[in-house]
């Protein structure tokens, strides 16, 4: 017989005349066929080269590599099918919130979500005291401005419209309260107020035309007139409590940011709506249908200004605090969304979302949720609010809805205005109803 390769030991089969590989005991697991090559296949044969070692250590660290990437590539697709609390401790939906309603910001839809789970779960809400409509802005919050203060200590959600000033706030809502609210690119949010409040605003009033206002803003500005103008420079930074006017410096700007981080638990962003109400679902504990939503007080197209290159240039430098307040959140978001999702997940809970929007939007709306102009709409108590030169856009709904369908339907697509003064007669039956005087037009 010819010599065996050196280095394995061999011995004869009994009635054979071929050689058997005598393996190391430490091998001998792969001898019996548990894991590896038999001593039939081929490939034994390369244990038998000087380098064998180094290709053992080779291969078993090729088969971690695969074990690994198998259990990656199993996660994430197990992702997909985890429910959205899942690898964290569930408990009860989070009920004390104060959402600082911020303008031409989207705001208005998350209003609505915030009045449903009100109602929805027979919750008290800080609404404005008397015959107001919103929580005394442009003046800094007082408790006072809240119906029922001095008879009810402490409200469940704050959400109307208002100049943030925490200590007042702290005397409405109770201590455990989650703080959040929402931001808009500077540019579109300066070009949507522009069109909202144009005949409102001193600044705008004289100007013709967006681009003329930003090409000389000092020509139409005061800043005297600050509370009838705070539509028309850093709105969203007043809204917190700032000063618009206050010169973008590093260390006042990072400070004040700093304080809306150590207050506001969540800040969404208006161009990323849906992921961002994915996180506050997330943060809240809410079932997904406590924050579906269709898009409300929104503009025609047509009322929707073009702007040039430098005139967006220009609304990013007049609203410089805005701007730096924006790109920090919008930043926070994603890093929050990364950190507590992931990708894949993400997309699945916003295709969720996205889907079940579409099913109400099939239940509840005609012609395909088309928004229509205010003289379409068929039903006056959906007609939303028509201010300055905007065209505000609404829903009609199907018709033969039964009357829990029909109830659903219209919280769905009931306005701010008539949301808030049907509360309003809910929690306060006893006083005078609010007046809302557009509905008759």
């Amino acid at each position: 017989m010819g010599r065996h390769p050196v280095g394995l030991r061999t011995r004869r089969y009994r009635g054979e005349g071929r050689p058997r590989p005598v393996w190391p005991k430490a091998w001998t697991w792969l001898q019996d066929g548990r894991w590896g090559w038999g001593w039939h296949d081929p490939a034994w044969a390369l244990t038998a080269c000087p380098f064998h070692r180094y290709f053992r250590v080779i291969l078993l660290l090729l088969l971690a590599l695969t074990l690994l990437l198998l259990a990656g590539f199993l996660h994430s697709d197990l992702e997909l099918d985890t429910p959205l609390f899942g690898g964290q401790a569930e408990g009860p939906p989070v009920t004390n919130i104060m959402f600082l309603k911020t303008h031409k910001t989207a705001s208005s839809t998350v209003l609505n979500i915030l009045y449903r789970f009100a109602e929805t779960h027979n919750l008290s809400v800080a609404l404005p005291a008397g015959s107001r409509v919103h929580l005394g802005y442009p003046w800094l919050f007082l408790a006072r401005y809240v119906e029922g203060v001095g008879s009810q200590q402490r409200f469940n959600i704050m959400c109307n419209h208002l100049r943030f000033n925490l200590p007042q706030v702290q005397k409405v809502m109770p201590n455990d309260t989650f703080y959040f609210s929402i931001l808009r690119n500077p540019v579109f949010q300066l070009e949507s107020s522009f069109i909202y409040y144009k005949t409102y605003a001193p600044a705008f009033r004289g100007a013709p035309s967006l681009d003329a206002f930003l090409a000389s803003p000092r020509t139409f500005y005061n800043d005297s007139r600050l509370l009838r103008n705070v539509y028309a420079k850093n709105n969203m930074w007043f809204d917190f409590g700032f000063d618009p006017n206050a010169q973008c410096e590093e260390g006042y700007v990072r400070a004040r940011i700093a304080e809306v981080e150590r207050r506001f638990q969540l800040v969404l962003i208006a161009e990323h709506l849906d992921e961002s109400l994915v996180l506050l679902r997330r943060r809240l504990r809410w079932a997904l249908d406590d924050v579906v939503a269709f898009r409300l007080n929104s503009r025609s197209a047509r009322s929707v200004a073009r702007l040039s290159p430098e005139t967006r240039e220009r609304a990013r430098s007049w609203c410089a605090l805005d701007w730096r307040l924006y790109e920090h959140f919008n930043r926070t978001l994603w890093a929050q969304l990364r950190a507590e999702l992931g990708p894949r997940r993400l997309r699945g809970e916003v295709e969720r979302l996205r889907a079940r929007r579409r099913e109400l939007a099939t239940l509840c709306l005609q012609d395909g949720g088309a928004l229509k102009n205010h003289t379409q709409i068929r039903d006056p108590r959906l007609r939303p609010y028509q201010p300055g030169k905007a065209d505000i856009l609404g829903y009609n709904l199907r018709p033969g809805l039964d009357n829990r369908t029909l109830g659903v339907c219209q919280r769905l697509v009931m306005p701010e205005l008539q949301y808030m003064a049907r509360l309003y007669a809910l929690q306060f039956p006893e006083k005078p109803r609010k007046n809302i005087p557009f509905l008759g037009a």
